[in-house]
């Protein structure tokens, strides 16, 4: 059925979020996952824990360029070392007998009976002899487990190495690599249907009549989505009949996970989203959140169904408060925003009863300038933004140092 508002008092931003992951939650279930080999896996989210098959690193080895002893070998003030045959990285090592030195690269396994490598630089003289040749070298005194990296000293095998849900960045490859991992189980991508609608938009590149405005949501929401890991299916902009984006919405429901559409979604006489969704399991309400009040949630032909305000600036804020968050908890992809906390270059005003999200620019010194006013409507005040400011509920205005939650974008 169509629901509509009916004049309780507006959702709070967490709830509206609690309620979009509900909607997404079975997107993550069974069946949704698949093995990727490590560098198609990169952008996604495990599905599993993954512990770690062997220690890391493998064997004991040396952080240095130097000499491998027996630090018990070396007296307080130091001694001279009979020079063994060198240990090159990737070789094994033979085992080190008491007043020898062996010259060891970095890397290489620190070979039986040793405990601690000395630095070349302080050798004397500081450098190796040539392989063959006889030769002894002047060492000071080392304690036990100078520069000697130790078997399973990064993680030990067993060990939990990535857990459920973590987002696949370089890193986190890089380690299953050394681990000696080459498939990972991730979670599959969302397909989304993205619908901008309105008479009064037209794509890019057309020409612009009076009253006409060129269509910013698409491309912002598309790159978003796409930046967040998102297969998006982009439809044409829908006019403002009801009958047409129905139509629309009906033809592709069937082939994506994700029905998002910008505009049409306020009390309007002429909101074409809320008409074309008549007959279906949607709600539209208002958010305490300011921009991007108006929100539109629920089931399209079964498909779940995310609608946001059209300025452009709303629907931007609407997909990093509710969409991208829940995409992260749920999938593992994309990565959370990181959140810092800043301090105002200057003083703002909000709405008390509002969450008010604003543009700014955040500085190496930890402030945070505005950028543009509170208008949903200011894209060239957001393409000058690197942040979102979060003002709660409650606060009315804060002064120029007050400390303000930012996230980056």
């Amino acid at each position: 059925m169509h629901r509509t508002d009916n004049g309780h008092q507006a959702r709070s931003v967490e709830v509206h979020r609690e309620a979009v992951r509900e909607l997404l939650a079975d997107l993550s279930g069974p069946g949704r996952t698949e093995e990727l080999p490590l560098q198609a896996a990169l952008g996604r989210g495990l599905t599993a824990d993954i512990p770690a098959p062997v220690d890391l690193p493998p064997f004991a080895n040396s952080q240095m360029d130097g000499f491998a002893v027996r630090s018990s070998d070396i007296p307080d003030g130091g001694t001279d070392l009979t020079v063994v045959a060198p240990i090159p990285a990737g070789a094994p090592a033979a085992a080190l007998e008491p007043g020898t030195a062996a010259p060891i690269m970095t890397g290489a396994m620190i070979p039986p009976g040793a405990d601690a490598v000395v630095p070349v630089e302080r050798a004397v003289p500081d450098s190796f002899p040539e392989p063959g040749t006889a030769a002894t070298v002047r060492l000071p005194a080392t304690a036990s487990g100078t520069y000697v990296r130790y078997a399973g000293s990064d993680i030990r095998a067993g060990e939990l190495a990535l857990a459920a849900g973590t987002f696949l960045g370089p890193g986190q490859l890089g380690l299953l690599a050394a681990l000696g991992i080459t498939r990972v189980t991730v979670h599959r991508k969302l397909t989304v249907l993205l619908a901008t609608t309105g008479d009064e938009v037209v794509e890019p590149g057309s020409p612009l009549e009076p009253g006409k405005i060129y269509d910013a949501n698409g491309t912002l929401l598309e790159a978003a989505m796409r930046q967040a890991g998102l297969d998006v299916l982009r439809a044409a902009i829908s006019t403002d009949s009801p009958d047409e984006l129905t139509a629309m919405l009906r033809e592709h429901a069937p082939q994506v996970d994700l029905i998002v559409t910008t505009g049409g979604v306020s009390k309007g006489a002429y909101e074409v989203v809320r008409q074309a969704a008549a007959g279906q399991d949607v709600e539209f309400l208002h958010v305490a959140m300011q921009p991007g009040g108006p929100q539109g949630i629920g089931r399209f032909d079964g498909v779940p169904f995310v609608g946001f305000p059209g300025n452009p600036v709303s629907c931007l804020v609407s997909f990093e408060m509710f969409l991208r968050p829940v995409l992260g908890e749920l999938f593992g992809s994309p990565a959370p925003r990181p959140a810092v906390l800043a301090r105002l270059a200057e003083p703002l005003e909000s709405p008390a009863g509002k969450h008010q999200l604003r543009r700014g620019t955040l500085f190496p010194d930890g402030k945070v300038r505005l950028e543009g006013g509170a208008g949903s409507h200011l894209v060239h005040a957001l393409a000058n933004s690197n942040a979102l400011i979060h003002v709660p509920v409650g606060t009315s205005a804060l002064a120029a140092g007050a400390e303000v939650e930012v996230w980056t974008l």
